[in-house]
């Protein structure tokens, strides 16, 4: 959470004792070799996982600098199983990245929500305002996003929003059950919002686009969510080991429960994928929280875990028969970043003609 660490650039859960990966971490070595939210990690070195503990598995994993690690993944609608060999690195993580789309449409990506992710995200806003004269539209890019702090996802929210809840916990003792709230000052509430969202956006990602949807703040457009919303405790064991427990889950403002479910978007759009030469058809949905064998069920929440980070840059891509990534972020290879923008552009244009007939 404080924005660097050695390892491959994943970010992992367990679930039936298989690893399975939540979002590849940008501009780290296993996002650039094209390692998939879903893909499960049947082996580290040629030593099958199955039953291995997230501690050990992130201890396979990292390593000194400049050392290799292969990787055997099974990816859905891939038949084959497949390696993919990446050289560890001090992984250093940017967690806002900002540009001007157009004048006056700003677009901001967060990669994780870390310590001052807030404040990087506002001195981002500030910056985009200045430049444009004023913003008339922003995309929030939350799309591979894994999560991170939830008083991070809390703080983003804030930006926001004015007023009301944000997200809050149930849990079956009252120390679990938690409410966040919003507040006016520094609210950035004068142009309209686009948040874009995918199966590797979870957990606190979850928490800000869930917040933002349901105060009719933004509108989310994309793939519904990991669904990762529940609340872990870690209890220390008299043997030195730990048991950890779910003890309560997330839920959004109008009381959807976040977990399994994830965040439905107002406007589900699939990315547009460039194949590798070979590719036998990994463009498949992404597996989410719902698909993994005895997944936590949703709760009492209305419709609309344990993690560990790892890192790992450089390396050599899948082979033939995977996907390679769309260029998300860049206009005209970003489809749903290309009408994210249209759709804000549409909003001003009607807004203006509204003025126009009520003048």
């Amino acid at each position: 959470t404080k924005g660097s660490f050695g390892g491959l650039g994943i970010e992992i859960t367990s679930r039936n004792g298989v690893l399975t990966v939540v979002s590849p971490i940008e501009d780290t070595p296993a996002y650039r070799a094209g390692v998939k939210a879903g893909d499960q990690i049947l082996k580290i070195e040629g030593e099958f996982t199955k039953d291995m503990t997230l501690v050990d598995a992130v201890k396979k994993m990292r390593g000194p600098k400049d050392t290799k690690v292969t990787l055997t993944l099974k990816r859905e609608n891939v038949p084959e199983l497949f390696d993919v060999t990446l050289t560890r690195e001090i992984i250093k993580i940017q967690s806002v990245k900002s540009k001007m789309l157009e004048k006056g449409y700003g677009y901001v990506r967060v990669t994780q929500f870390q310590e001052r992710t807030d404040d990087d995200l506002e001195r981002a806003l500030k910056n985009l305002d200045k430049e444009a004269g004023g913003l008339q539209g922003l995309v929030l890019d939350l799309r591979n996003d894994p999560g991170g702090l939830l008083t991070q996802a809390v703080k983003v929210s804030d930006l926001f929003l004015d007023s009301g809840l944000i997200v809050y916990t149930d849990g079956r003792l009252e120390n679990q059950k938690q409410k966040y709230f919003a507040h006016k000052p520094g609210t950035w509430a004068d142009f309209p919002m686009v948040v874009l969202v995918n199966g590797g956006s979870a957990s606190a990602s979850e928490i800000v686009a869930g917040a933002l949807q349901d105060h009719k703040r933004a509108l989310v457009l994309g793939t519904t969510t990991f669904g990762k919303g529940s609340v872990q405790t870690i209890l220390p064991l008299d043997d030195s080991s730990a048991l950890r427990l779910t003890t309560a889950r997330y839920f959004t403002p109008s009381g959807r429960s976040i977990q399994a479910t994830g965040i439905v978007p107002d406007i589900v759009m699939e990315q547009t994928t460039v194949l590798a030469k070979g590719d036998k058809g990994g463009n498949g949905p992404l597996l989410r929280e719902a698909n993994l064998p005895r997944h936590l069920g949703g709760g009492k929440g209305k419709d609309k875990e344990g993690k560990e980070s790892e890192a790992t840059p450089g390396g050599q891509g899948p082979p033939e028969g995977t996907a390679a990534n769309v260029k998300e972020g860049e206009l005209g290879s970003d489809p749903q970043l290309d009408h994210s923008l249209e759709l804000l552009k549409s909003w001003q244009v009607f807004k203006t003609f509204v003025a126009r007939r009520e003048g």
